[in-house]
C-alpha cells in the first residue's frame, strides 16, 4: 500500500516560508479605531448642538404660548394673540431651521475632511505594507530557491 502524502505539513512549511507581518493589520485596526473615535466626536457634538437648538425652540414656544393662553378682554384680542403667535412661530421656525442647517453643514464638512485624511493615511499605510510584504516575499523566494 502506498502512503498518503501529508499535505498539512507541506502547507505549514510553505506558509512558514512566507511570513505574514501582523503589524500591518494592527496598524490598520488602530487607524480604523482612531477614525471611528473622530467620527463619533463629530456626531456627538452635532447631537449636543441639535439638542440645544431644540430645547431653546421649545422654551421660546412655551413662553409665547403664555400670551395665547391668557384671558382677554375682547374676542378680537384672541384672534390677534393667535396671529401674533403664528407669526412668531414662523420666525422661530426659520431661525431654528437655519441653525439646524448650520449644524448639518459643519458635520458634513468635518466628515469629508476626516474621510479624506483617512483615505490618504490608509493609502500611505497600504503602500508601505505592500512594499514591505514584497521585500519579504522576495527574500523568502530567494531563500527557498537557494535551498
Amino acid at each position: 500500500m502506498s502512503k498518503t502524502q501529508d499535505y498539512t505539513k507541506m502547507m505549514q512549511e510553505m506558509m512558514g516560508s512566507f511570513p505574514v507581518d501582523m503589524s500591518a493589520v494592527q496598524d490598520a485596526f488602530k487607524s480604523q479605531a482612531a477614525l471611528g473615535e473622530k467620527l463619533a466626536k463629530v456626531t456627538l457634538e452635532a447631537a449636543d448642538k441639535s439638542a440645544e437648538i431644540s430645547t431653546k425652540w421649545t422654551k421660546e414656544t412655551i413662553a409665547k404660548m403664555g400670551d395665547v393662553a391668557a384671558a382677554k378682554e375682547e374676542a378680537a384680542d384672541y384672534t390677534k394673540s393667535m396671529t401674533d403667535f403664528a407669526s412668531a412661530q414662523a420666525e422661530l421656525a426659520a431661525e431654528n431651521m437655519a441653525a439646524f442647517a448650520e449644524v448639518a453643514k459643519k458635520v458634513q464638512a468635518e466628515t469629508v475632511e476626516l474621510m479624506l485624511a483617512a483615505g490618504k493615511d490608509m493609502g500611505e499605510e497600504a503602500q508601505a505594507a505592500v512594499k514591505k510584504a514584497t521585500d519579504e516575499v522576495s527574500k523568502a523566494a530567494k531563500k527557498a530557491t537557494a535551498k
